[in-house]
């Protein structure tokens, strides 16, 4: 939400600060659909899943083990004596934990998926930004939004200022 209301105080300001009489020529992309269209970010996505695969696979492995062990706990239970109750349990805890971390090490914000994902996706993203660039300074556009279906910055735009399907021809052009 505050990179949202940055950029449209950003794009505010830079549209106010030009000189009286200037013409400004903004346009936008879908940078989602040029995603989609570019063989190398679908072959990428093909790594990044071959990545997280065989973790998801270990993480689903571990929570079915952890469900099998507290369904035996809960069956057994009545017949443990206080000692056993509280040694169980706190196995259940400590395998609970693990779980947890092994989760949150491999599959959150800063976890392994996350890391090697950004280091397959950035040359790519590099090259779109890059293609923007061209696109918008061949055709002499000031400013160039992104206007996805997940993240609405753009909330209009004339379809004749979207540039996306240009950017993609650049890209398959090299």
């Amino acid at each position: 939400m505050k990179t949202r209301s940055l950029s449209l105080i950003v794009a505010g300001l830079a549209l106010f600060a030009c000189p009286a009489g200037a013409q400004q020529r903004i346009a936008f992309v879908n940078s989602s659909k040029i995603f989609q269209e570019l063989p190398a970010a679908q072959d990428a996505q093909k790594r990044i899943d071959g990545i997280g695969k065989p973790m998801q696979d270990s993480l689903e492995t571990m929570k079915k083990d952890l469900q099998e062990k507290y369904a035996e706990y809960q069956k057994k239970e009545s017949l443990y004596n206080d000692a056993t109750k509280k040694t169980e349990q706190q196995k259940l805890l400590e395998q609970n934990q693990a779980v947890q971390e092994f989760q949150v090490t491999r599959f959150g914000q800063d976890g392994i998926l996350a890391r090697q994902s950004e280091t397959i996706i950035n040359p790519i993203r590099e090259r779109i930004k890059s293609a923007i660039t061209a696109v918008a300074k061949e055709l002499k556009y000031n400013f160039v939004f992104d206007k996805t279906d997940q993240i609405q910055i753009l909330l209009y735009g004339d379809p004749k200022d979207d540039i996306t399907f240009k950017v993609i021809d650049r890209l398959r052009r090299g």
